[in-house]
């Protein structure tokens, strides 16, 4: 470690999330559970610390109390070598005003850098579920003498009116622009049917950020967003790179996981993402040792499965007790299901009860939530749509501790 450079991670973690609701109603968007054990701003800490980045801070906002707590109890490192994960909340510091945007979080958090004075700041996203070794992209970013080098995913042409589109000089990882949404991008020039959709992933050598951060405060035009604000800057001076996500090699990553990132911003999203966590042969896999996703687990007996209760192709988290019938879900801890229940293609978090024949169905219900004994949700959707949120792929949400009417 000796001879890397000087490393500062900054994660970008105020996302209110609306999309996602009711699972936000009472959480920002990061400290969302996710498979069973773990919060969603569990991945990009585990990639940056299992990358060799010990030193980051959290830029929290929006309803930040679970998360702050998260990160507090859970992401204790070693002060012997002054490693830290801290939450940020914002701080007012710059005036009586809350962050404008992502660019404007780090403006007003830029007392963190000067006490640092780190060669390179790594800037991430907080709410994906991918892995991502960031050394190698950093490499990459210090051999080009880049200002910033922006992870980019290849996505199909046809699916690139979902993302903000990287584009590139021909045959060159110079970038020369950003389309947000575009019907009709250009393909790439190894790949015409593909396009750059931007990870929300940066990292900037630390004069070029600062210099930018400056301007930007001062154009008050600017939406302040390093989307929206920063990058193009950057990219009229010529400065910005990408990085090809496809490149990267995560120790331990199968073929199937090679390259996974999701962003689970909607109620569908964070379902399929579950769903790939448990197949035989899963789509993303949390079973890798090499690369493992860290969090704080409560002290929990077992699950226990008693009264003929069974589970198939599922994920089933410490201090459950399933006596009912559990297929393709994936619950968290403490879920009990009882005799006669069945749990189908659910996602269940934590102290969620599912009575006695009661029937639910391609549904995710947040924490605590009581479903009365012989109730079904994800069965009529008409009932449904008149209780409870239902997504537009027909999946049932309910938020936390809502009630289930008998």
């Amino acid at each position: 470690m000796s001879g890397r450079p000087n490393v500062l991670g900054i994660v970008l973690a105020g996302g209110e999330g609306k999309r996602l609701m009711p699972l936000t109603a009472d959480r920002a968007k990061p400290a969302v559970p996710f498979g069973g054990v773990y919060r969603l701003v569990d991945f990009v800490l585990s990639n940056l610390v299992n990358g060799g980045i010990h030193r980051i801070c959290v830029l929290t906002q929006y309803k930040s109390h679970s998360l702050d707590r998260h990160v507090s109890t859970t992401w204790r490192m070693t002060g012997l070598l002054g490693d830290y994960v801290t939450p940020v909340p914002a701080q007012q510091r710059l005036g009586p005003r809350w962050y404008l945007g992502s660019a404007d979080a780090i403006y007003q958090s830029l007392n963190l850098v000067h006490d640092e004075q780190p060669d390179y700041i790594v800037v991430f996203g907080a709410d994906h579920v991918y892995r991502m070794d960031p050394r190698h992209m950093l490499d990459r970013h210090i051999e080009a003498g880049a200002g910033v080098t922006v992870a980019g995913i290849r996505v199909p042409r046809e699916q690139a009116s979902s993302f903000g589109v990287i584009t590139t000089a021909h045959r060159s990882t110079q970038i020369d622009g950003f389309l947000e949404k575009p019907t009709d991008p250009p393909g790439l020039a190894d790949d015409p049917d593909s396009v750059f959709a931007s990870m929300g992933n940066y990292i900037f050598t630390t004069k070029v950020l600062i210099d930018a951060l400056h301007q930007d405060a001062e154009d008050e035009s600017s939406v302040h967003d390093m989307g929206g604000s920063i990058l193009p800057m950057l990219t009229e001076r010529g400065q910005a790179q990408v990085y090809d996500f496809d490149d990267n090699q995560v120790p331990g990553e199968t073929e199937r996981d090679h390259g996974y990132w999701r962003d689970v911003g909607t109620l569908d999203a964070y379902y399929e993402a579950h769903m790939d966590l448990i197949s035989i042969q899963p789509v993303f896999n949390l079973y890798n040792r090499q690369w493992p996703i860290f969090t704080n687990q409560a002290q929990r007996p077992p699950a226990k499965f008693v009264a003929g209760g069974i589970a198939g192709e599922s994920m089933v988290s410490t201090g459950c007790i399933i006596s009912g019938q559990v297929t393709g879900s994936v619950l968290a801890p403490g879920v009990i299901v009882e005799q006669g229940a069945v749990v189908q293609e659910s996602v269940l978090l934590e102290g969620v009860r599912v009575g006695r024949g009661a029937v639910v169905r391609r549904a995710i219900l947040d924490k605590n939530v009581v479903v009365p004994p012989g109730a079904t949700i994800g069965v009529n959707f008409d009932h449904d749509a008149r209780h409870y949120t239902v997504s537009a792929g027909g999946i049932v949400a309910l938020g936390k501790g809502q009630r289930v009417p008998s």
